[in-house]
């Protein structure tokens, strides 16, 4: 369900402020906002989703407590052109931060902007990896390590976002909280407690010693993350707004193997989505497509404002929050501009939930991401696993398929999701799907055209450049910016 302007929007806006305010009196009990992300977590490998290994304690039990999205999706899986199209409603082409290691156009607005005229309070805790600050306002909060790529992790302290939680009780606020697991380097958790030759590794990972090696450090992350939600959700009870917040976890984009972060594919873009809140939202299940794009005008129709009042690219899904219904998008939409970490690979997709569609802008060129090479440094951030891949690759058909898969990509691909959830069949030749496939291609047509996207045109170091100038130009000298994130 996609409404943006008319009587019918002006009516469900009404009925869902109602939904927000009932129960809570005036406009200052409006309720609060907790966001927790965690970084580079394949949506899959969490239990909640089908996941086979990890364990996660307090994240199966927020599941049981809140309405948990099986179709939820960003548009970029990759750390920052994400965070800045959930922190501002649109899409990275429209909010400018098209990149990894970009900025955004410094007349973004996002969810300070958005929440602070309705009287809250609006902080980041953690990782914040958007730019310029004046797009991104958001109140510093202490605590949690900002450097994603730091070995070990620095420890965290929950002393400042408990004040900030518990400042003012009149006054609703609305915490990110940014972690930085399971990002590389997969330094923190215990891995002991993953044997490698008792991993179930799913299918579009190659069975190599070296994999499994990295894949129990990984989960061992998985779970150390989920340890510091488990702290968080303690922290609101003992700050007294458990029972007045909206919480909100999701796991960002795929996890750094081959096949999820920095790819189109649905372990790249497929994220994980629960939302809690006390005797408002039943807990359960819905198939509700939702991108990420459509959690800020969520939050603001929650707050009591008027998401048709600013621009953004995505709608409120508090009707599906409501139990009013079980729908909300046609499509989410996928792009991929692969500067600065490999040569440039343009990609955009579009999922209608069930049909994946992808087109690969440059097909006749190999997929490289410098990250994955596994040639640089320690091997901490470059993934040394990647070169037994290709060692294998030459003797098992399995491991050469996979390889070959990620780096020669067709112009087209389609994948039934409910029945090839992890995309290893390309159904694009199949003549009984010609229309599915004619159908979405033509909508990725107008979506982009809508978007002011060039394709091909906008993968290249002088885009990048571009959009990267709006970093030194307007960040303040005195900013404290975390290092690059792969």
């Amino acid at each position: 369900m996609t409404l943006r302007s008319g009587p019918a929007i002006v009516a469900v806006i009404g009925i869902l402020v109602a939904f927000a305010t009932e129960h809570h009196g005036s406009a200052a009990d409006r309720p609060n906002f907790l966001i927790i992300m965690a970084d580079d977590c394949t949506f899959r490998d969490l239990p909640v989703y089908g996941g086979q290994n990890a364990r996660t304690p307090h994240l199966d039990a927020l599941a049981r407590q809140s309405l948990v999205f099986d179709r939820a999706y960003l548009c970029s899986a990759m750390c920052q052109p994400c965070r800045a199209e959930l922190y501002s409603g649109q899409y990275p082409m429209r909010n400018g931060c098209a990149w990894n290691h970009s900025a955004s156009r410094p007349t973004t607005r996002s969810l300070p902007h958005y929440l602070e005229p309705l009287g809250y309070r609006v902080g980041l805790a953690g990782k914040v990896h958007v730019l310029p600050r004046q797009a991104f306002p958001f109140e510093s909060v202490g605590g949690f390590d900002r450097n994603c790529v730091r070995n070990p992790t620095q420890a965290h302290d929950l002393t400042d976002v408990r004040e900030f939680m518990a400042r003012d009780a009149q006054q609703p606020f609305c915490l990110v909280v940014a972690l930085v697991e399971p990002h590389v380097p997969w330094v923190m958790g215990d891995a002991s407690q993953y044997p490698p030759d008792q991993l179930q590794l799913p299918p579009n990972i190659a069975d190599t010693q070296r994999t499994r090696e990295d894949f129990a450090r990984y989960l061992a992350e998985i779970t150390y993350m989920d340890q510091q939600v488990g702290e968080l959700l303690t922290t609101l009870e003992l700050a007294g707004a458990a029972h007045n917040t909206v919480v909100l976890f999701t796991s960002e984009q795929g996890a750094q193997f081959p096949g999820c972060k920095w790819t189109n594919w649905d372990t790249g873009v497929h994220t994980a989505l629960m939302v809690r809140w006390p005797g408002r939202v039943q807990p359960g299940r819905t198939a509700a497509l939702v991108q990420y794009a459509d959690v800020a005008p969520t939050l603001l129709q929650l707050a009591g404002g008027d998401p048709a009042a600013h621009e953004m690219d995505g709608t409120s899904f508090a009707s599906v929050l409501a139990g009013q219904t079980n729908a909300h998008r046609q499509f989410v939409y996928g792009m991929h501009n692969n500067f600065p970490e490999g040569p440039p690979f343009p990609i955009r997709s579009i999922c209608d939930g069930q049909f994946h569609y992808i087109r690969n802008l440059a097909p006749d060129e190999l997929y490289i991401e410098k990250h994955l090479m596994g040639v640089k440094g320690d091997g901490l951030l470059n993934n040394p696993y990647w070169g037994t891949w290709i060692w294998e690759a030459s003797t098992d058909r399995r491991t050469y398929q996979l390889v070959r898969r990620y780096m020669r990509r067709p112009a087209e691909e389609l994948y039934r999701l409910d029945e090839d959830p992890y995309e290893m069949v390309n159904l694009i030749g199949d003549p009984s799907l010609a229309p599915v496939a004619r159908r979405l291609s033509q909508a990725l047509d107008r979506w982009m055209a809508a978007q002011g996207d060039p394709g091909a045109e906008q993968d290249t170091p002088a885009s990048h450049s571009a959009a990267k100038r709006l970093q030194h130009r307007f960040v303040p000298p005195d900013a404290v910016t975390p290092p690059p994130t792969p």
